[in-house]
C-alpha cells in the first residue's frame, strides 16, 4: 500500500530500514527478545540508538502479535494504507527541556503512522496545545513525513506496541521500562520539566527518577490533573517540576474532564519549570 504522504509503497508491519519517513532503524539494528536482552541494549545506548532499537523490539510475544494483526487487518477506513506495526519510537526535540510521557501507541494511531499520538483523536489535542504554547511548528500532526517539528519538548511512551484494549499488563511495563530510564538518563542535564499524561505514565515517570537515584519526595505524590511535584537530578542536585495531567483520549476531552484550558494550564506550568515547582493539586486523582 501507498504511504499517505509519499506515495511510495510499503508492507505491514513495515521492514525497518525500508525507506519510511522517520524511520530510526535499520536492517542491521539489534533487537531484544527478551526482556534481559531490552535492558542490555539500553544501559548504554545514545539517543539515536533507543529510538532504534525500541523501535524493532520483540520482547513481549503478546504485544508483537497484537500490534502486528491490527497492522494486516487494518480499520476500513484505513484501509488503503500501510501500517507502520512496530513499537513507536520516541518524536521530538533530542536536547528537550519539557519531556511528555505517555501511556502507548494507540492501535489505529502510532501503530499505523509510526510516530507518537498521530493520526487519532488523541494527538489531534496533544499537539494542537504544542503548538499554541509554541513547542510545535504546526498545530497537527497527520504522519511522519508531515514536516512536524517540535522545538524543546520530547515525547516518549512508557510502554512502546500498542496493546490490547490500551491496557500493557505489568509485565510489559516492567519489560519495556529500561528504554524510558535510558532516555531519562541521557535527557537529565537539560529537563526543566516532565510532563505526565495520565496516572500510569505517572507511576512509570516516578518509578524510572527512583531506579536513577533521582531526589523524590517519600512517599510518593499521588497523581491528580494538574499536581506539580519538584525532583532533584541525581548528579548536581538541580530542581525541575514533574506536571500531572489527565490524558488526551476521547473518554476525557469528550466528556469535559480534560478541556483545552486545563491542557495549556498543565503545559504553562510546564514552560515555568522548576520555578514554579510545588505541591498543588487540581483535581483528583485518576487512573487515565
Amino acid at each position: 500500500m501507498p504511504h499517505p504522504l509519499t506515495g511510495e509503497p510499503f508492507v505491514s508491519p513495515v521492514p525497518p530500514g525500508s525507506g519510511w519517513p522517520g524511520d530510526p532503524a535499520t536492517v542491521r539494528t539489534p533487537r531484544a527478545g527478551t526482556p534481559a536482552e531490552v535492558a542490555r541494549l539500553a544501559e548504554q545506548a545514545t539517543l539515536a540508538q533507543v529510538d532504534a532499537r525500541s523501535s524493532v523490539c520483540s520482547a513481549c510475544p503478546r504485544l508483537v502479535s497484537w500490534r502486528e494483526d491490527v497492522a494486516r487487518t487494518k480499520r476500513r477506513a484505513f484501509a488503503d494504507q500501510p501500517y507502520w506495526g512496530r513499537p513507536a519510537a520516541s518524536f521530538g526535540d533530542p536536547d528537550p527541556t519539557l519531556l511528555i510521557v505517555g501511556l502507548a501507541p494507540a492501535a489505529h494511531g502510532a501503530n499505523r503512522t509510526g510516530r507518537m499520538f498521530t493520526g487519532d483523536r488523541s494527538g489531534d489535542w496533544i499537539f494542537a496545545a504544542l503548538h499554541r504554547a509554541g513547542y510545535a511548528t504546526q498545530g497537527t500532526s497527520v504522519a511522519a513525513g508531515d514536516g512536524l517539528e517540535l522545538h524543546g519538548a520530547r515525547m516518549v511512551a512508557t510502554v512502546r506496541c500498542a496493546p490490547p484494549d490500551n491496557k500493557p499488563i505489568p509485565e510489559e511495563k516492567h519489560a519495556c521500562a529500561p528504554w524510558l530510564h535510558r532516555e531519562l538518563d541521557l535527557l537529565a542535564d537539560g529537563l526543566t520539566s516532565i510532563l505526565a499524561l495520565g496516572g500510569i505514565a505517572w507511576q512509570a515517570t516516578f518509578a524510572a527518577l527512583a531506579r536513577l537515584g533521582w531526589g523524590i519526595p517519600r512517599p510518593r505524590p499521588a497523581f491528580g490533573h494538574g499536581v506539580t511535584v519538584a525532583v532533584t537530578t541525581p548528579v548536581t542536585g538541580r530542581e525541575l517540576a514533574v506536571v500531572g495531567s489527565y490524558h488526551v483520549s476521547q473518554q476525557n476531552t469528550f466528556t469535559g474532564r480534560l478541556t483545552e484550558a486545563m491542557l495549556d494550564d498543565v503545559l504553562a506550568r510546564c514552560r515555568d519549570g522548576a520555578t514554579r515547582a510545588q505541591s498543588h493539586t487540581a483535581g483528583e486523582g485518576h487512573p487515565l
